[in-house]
């Protein structure tokens, strides 16, 4: 299926189409949910991690183009959920779904989606949208699964071009925590089932007798961050975004974590940011993770700003300025901190080799610090892992 000029009638099969701001017509096979679902189109590198991808509640408000062709050829389960409820709209395929080929799969992709409400489109030239979204910046776009083939191209025309878009909408308070909660489950580890073909299940694994304990204020939380700080020794208090400053250091907390998370910083800042300049100066450990890590440049008074195209896969290449070093890790953010604008006393400590972007931030003189990108690795590499010892390792310091 390719692109079409908008007054044509659907080419033989199609039961989706993807409708852009500008006009474009995009059809395809549709999968998941029959339902219309309208927010930003970006597109994602990561040739593993579909299902983390898609529950990562980061991507709320948007439709996610997968440039990876295979797509689905692991099926579904219950183990890989990043939250519980997926915060994203959709997904935009290269390549029809075939049947789950793992014996980990409980479902095909297909019928999660459906359990879900969340629409698919495959059959989709996914290198040309690519092209497009890189070069004039991530459009706005209605996409709609209609199992009879019909479609009302002008509704949905409409419907992109009058969606207000990312820039000034505070996404966090849709995924976050309504209610505090504890978290103690550790990294996964797969589990001997006695059967001896190597084909051992996933187990959580419980972490006993932890001796530091974390406020995580939770913007859109991923559960595998969580994991890695539970795997740190510590125990985790989960509090909603809108959690005081009072409310966190009332649970007398040795470090204070801030999730990632959708949306625009500035617009989540409003409430979040007199909060955090308050966490700064109690002298707490703080570690920040993507939007956590916008948000704590805001409270330290620099400035965020929406990026062309944004930074999504997990191959994305990072300089760590301390040490020389080049880490590879997994991100997605759209929205990005203006260096100009960092105080001083705010240092850079880790750059996007793409694009030459702050990704990383230091306080002088106080346990803060920072990063853009994800280094709880699902998806992707597990080279950061190490953030969230010296995390644990300033906690030591500053107990």
């Amino acid at each position: 299926m390719t692109d079409q000029p908008a007054p044509d009638a659907p080419p033989p099969g199609a039961t989706a189409v993807l409708v852009l701001a500008d006009g474009t017509v995009i059809w395809g096979k549709g999968l998941g949910a029959a339902v219309t679902k309208v927010g930003e189109v970006c597109f994602n590198t990561a040739m593993t991690g579909y299902q983390e991808i898609l529950t990562d509640p980061s991507y709320a408000g948007q439709i996610i183009t997968f440039t990876f062709p295979h797509i689905g050829n692991v099926g579904a389960n219950r183990n890989d959920h990043e939250t519980t409820t997926p915060a994203a709209l959709g997904a935009v395929l290269r390549a029809e779904v075939t049947e789950p080929s793992n014996y980990r799969a409980e479902r095909p992709l297909g019928d999660w989606l459906a359990s879900h409400g969340l629409p698919g489109i495959a059959g989709v030239d996914t290198r040309r949208l690519t092209r497009r979204i890189r070069d004039a910046g991530a459009p706005h776009g209605a996409l709609c699964h209609a199992p009879d083939g019909v479609f009302d191209l002008d509704a949905l025309r409409a419907l992109a071009r009058e969606w207000p878009g990312l820039a000034g909408m505070d996404l966090a308070k849709t995924v976050s925590c309504t209610q505090t909660y504890t978290w103690d489950t550790a990294l996964w580890r797969f589990a001997d089932d006695g059967a001896g073909d190597g084909f051992a299940p996933l187990a959580s694994v419980i972490e006993e007798g932890a001796t530091k304990h974390v406020v995580a204020v939770d913007y859109g939380a991923k559960r595998n961050i969580l994991r890695n700080l539970a795997a740190q020794g510590c125990r985790v208090t989960v509090v909603p975004a809108s959690a005081s400053a009072e409310d966190i250091l009332g649970h007398a907390p040795d470090g204070i974590f801030l999730a990632n998370g959708p949306g625009d910083p500035a617009a989540t800042g409003v409430y979040a940011v007199p909060e955090l300049k308050a966490l700064i100066a109690s002298g707490k450990p703080i570690f920040g993770i993507c939007l956590g890590h916008q948000m704590l440049a805001l409270a330290l008074g620099a400035e965020t700003e929406k990026m062309h195209m944004g930074h999504r896969g997990a191959n994305h290449p990072v300089k760590d300025l301390q040490t020389g070093k080049v880490e590879i890790t997994s991100q997605n953010h759209g929205f990005v901190v203006k260096e100009g604008t960092l105080p001083d006393g705010v240092t850079v400590t880790h750059r996007s080799l793409f694009d030459g972007t702050v990704e990383g931030l230091r306080v002088e003189g106080k346990p803060i610090f920072s990063v853009q990108y994800h280094p709880e690795a699902s998806p992707g590499p597990m080279d950061s892992h190490y953030l969230f010892a010296r995390f644990r390792e300033l906690m030591d310091k500053h107990a």
